[in-house]
C-alpha cells in the first residue's frame, strides 16, 4: 500500500505553478499569546498546586454541567511535587485521589483538589491482598456521569502488570463531591479474561439500557450491562461480552475506551487508546448501530478479530518552533450542548515525555459521519465565515499514524523518551484554486495528482507554536490517516 501522506507532499507541489494570482482572503491572522506555558516546571511542587490548572492531567474525563465544564483525572503527578509514603501495611495510604477541576471555558482551569482523601476501603481490600507492593499508588482512569440528581463517580484501583483490578462507583449531590462509596461495579484478578479498569458509561437510546465499556490489553475491552438506579453491575458479577481487542494483544496494548453518542449521526462511537502512554500512544476509533456494539472500524473491519483498526486520530506530533508532544491518547469525547464537539486527552512535553499538559481538542463529524480532530489546541476561537480564497496559501501539514515498534509495555523497559523518529513532523504543502475543490461552509476536497481527500474541514484556530490565530484543516485519507494543516503564510 502507498503512503498518502507522502504522496500527497511530493504530487501537490507540482500545482502549485502557473495559476496566476489568487483571490485576496478576508480572513487574517492576529497575534495571540498562547493562555499558558507548556513547561510547568516552575509550578509543579505541591505547594503551587492551586496553578495545576492545565498541569497533571493524565487520563482525563470532562462533562458539562449546568455551564460548566469539570475534569476528572487520574491521580499521576509529574514528580517532584509529592513524595508519597512507601507502603507500609494493608491500609490505604492517606493521599489525594481523583484530581477534579473546573473551567467555564474550556481554556482556563482551576484545580479544585482530589475527589478522596484516600483510596476506598472496599477496593482497597480487593487489590492490596492479591498485589501488595505492585499496587498502584493511587486511582486511575476516572469517569463522571449525573443521573438524575445524583453524580455518579467511577475510579478503578489496578495493579501495575497485572489483572487484580477492581472499578467502584462513588455518589454525590455535588460534582464536587464530597463522595460516598457505594461499592464494586467488576472487579477481576489474574484467573479473570479481562482487566477492570478504564471505564466509560452510555446510555442506549432506543432500548434505554446502560452500558460500562471497559478493559486493556489484558484481554481487550468488554460490554458490562448495568442496573441504571444503582449504576451497579446489573448482575453481581457479571464481567460483560468482548467489544474489542487489538492483533497480538497480549504484548500490544489496547486500552482507555471512551464512548459516545451522536445523535445526528445515530451512531455510537467507540474512541480507543494504542501504544504505550509516554511515547507513541494514539488515539482510534470504530462505530457501531449499538453501544454494546458490534463495531467496525474506517474500512468495515470488526475490531474483535485481532487486528488493528483505523482510523488514527491523534498521535505523537511536532509542528515547527516547538519541541513535540507524545503520549496523545486516552481521551474524553464530550459537546458544549449547543452542537460543538471536543476530544481532550494528555499531551506529554517531548523530549523527556514527563510533563503532562492538558490537550482540549475541537472534533468535527464529517458528511459520512467519521470524526475528526483539530491539529491544535482549542484557545476559545469563535466560528467564523471563511470563502475558498481564505484558504489558499502556504501551510504546515502532518499526516498522523502510528509509527509502530515493538515496545515493553511492562513499563520498566519502556523508553521515557520519544525516538526521533517516531515524531509524526511537519512539511510544507501550498493551497491554491487547483488543489482546493468544491469548497463549501468551511468544507473541502483536497485534491492531488494520484488521489483526493474529502470532507477536509478548515477552521479559524490557535496556532500555539506561533502565538498567533490561523486556519486549521483536518481530514481523513484514504490509509485511514489523518491529515492535519495549519496556515503559515
Amino acid at each position: 500500500m502507498k503512503d498518502f501522506g507522502y504522496l500527497l507532499i511530493m504530487t501537490v507541489g507540482l500545482l502549485i505553478t502557473g495559476c496566476g494570482e489568487a483571490p485576496k482572503p478576508s480572513y487574517v491572522p492576529v497575534d495571540s499569546p498562547n493562555p499558558w506555558s507548556d513547561d510547568y516546571k516552575d509550578v509543579a511542587d505541591y505547594e503551587s498546586r492551586s496553578s495545576w490548572g492545565t498541569y497533571n492531567v493524565h487520563d482525563p474525563v470532562v462533562r458539562k454541567f449546568g455551564d460548566t465544564y469539570y475534569a476528572y483525572s487520574t491521580d499521576a503527578i509529574w514528580w517532584p511535587p509529592v513524595r508519597r509514603e512507601n507502603l507500609q501495611n494493608s491500609q490505604p495510604p492517606k493521599m489525594g485521589n481523583i484530581q477534579v477541576r473546573k473551567s467555564k471555558d474550556l481554556v482556563h482551569w482551576d484545580f479544585e483538589g482530589w475527589a478522596f482523601d484516600s483510596i476506598p476501603q472496599d477496593a482497597w481490600d480487593w487489590v492490596y491482598p492479591k498485589s501488595k507492593e505492585h499496587t498502584s499508588r493511587g486511582l486511575w482512569a476516572p469517569f463522571i456521569l449525573k443521573y438524575n440528581d445524583t453524580y455518579r463517580l467511577y475510579y478503578c484501583l489496578s495493579t501495575f502488570g497485572k489483572k487484580i483490578s477492581y472499578i467502584g462507583l462513588a455518589e454525590s449531590k455535588s460534582p464536587l463531591g464530597p463522595w460516598q462509596s457505594k461499592g464494586c461495579v467488576v472487579k477481576t484478578d489474574d484467573s479473570s479474561p479481562m482487566n477492570a479498569i478504564d471505564p466509560t458509561v452510555v446510555d442506549d437510546v432506543k432500548s434505554g439500557k446502560q452500558w460500562m465499556i471497559y478493559g486493556s490489553f489484558f484481554g481487550g475491552l468488554f460490554a458490562l450491562e448495568l442496573n441504571k438506579e444503582t449504576g451497579l453491575a446489573l448482575k453481581e458479577g457479571d464481567q460483560g461480552h468482548l467489544v474489542a481487542h487489538r492483533a497480538n494483544y497480549s504484548v500490544d496494548n489496547m486500552e482507555a475506551p471512551e464512548v459516545v453518542y451522536n445523535p445526528e449521526t445515530g451512531k455510537y462511537y467507540l474512541f480507543v487508546s494504542y501504544g504505550p502512554l509516554v511515547t507513541t500512544y494514539n488515539v482510534r476509533v470504530s462505530v457501531s448501530d449499538t453501544p454494546e456494539g458490534p463495531y467496525r472500524d474506517y474500512f468495515g473491519v470488526d475490531p474483535r478479530g485481532e487486528v488493528n483498526t483505523l482510523p488514527v486520530l491523534t498521535a505523537p506530533y511536532r509542528f515547527e518552533n516547538h519541541t513535540g508532544w507524545a503520549g496523545l491518547a486516552h481521551c474524553t469525547v464530550f459537546n458544549d450542548g449547543s452542537g460543538k464537539w471536543f476530544l481532550a486527552s494528555q499531551g506529554r512535553l517531548s523530549p523527556d515525555n514527563m510533563m503532562m499538559d492538558f490537550h482540549v481538542r475541537r472534533l468535527f463529524f464529517r458528511s459520512d459521519g467519521w470524526p475528526m480532530v483539530s491539529p491544535e489546541r482549542y484557545a476559545g476561537e469563535e466560528e467564523t465565515p471563511l470563502q475558498k480564497s481564505d484558504v489558499y496559501g502556504e501551510y504546515e501539514i502532518i499526516t498522523i499514524k502510528d509509527n509502530y515498534k515493538e515496545k515493553d509495555l511492562g513499563g520498566t523497559g519502556q523508553s521515557n523518551t520519544l525516538l526521533e523518529e517516531e515524531i509524526n513532523k511537519s512539511l510544507k504543502l501550498t493551497l491554491n484554486q487547483d488543489n482546493v475543490k468544491d469548497f463549501e461552509d468551511g468544507v473541502f476536497t483536497l485534491k492531488n495528482i494520484a488521489s483526493e481527500i474529502s470532507g477536509v474541514k478548515i477552521f479559524v484556530g490557535h496556532d500555539w507554536e506561533n502565538q498567533k490565530t490561523t486556519l486549521l484543516f483536518t481530514g481523513i485519507d484514504n490509509q485511514g490517516f489523518t491529515i492535519w494543516g495549519k496556515k503559515i503564510k
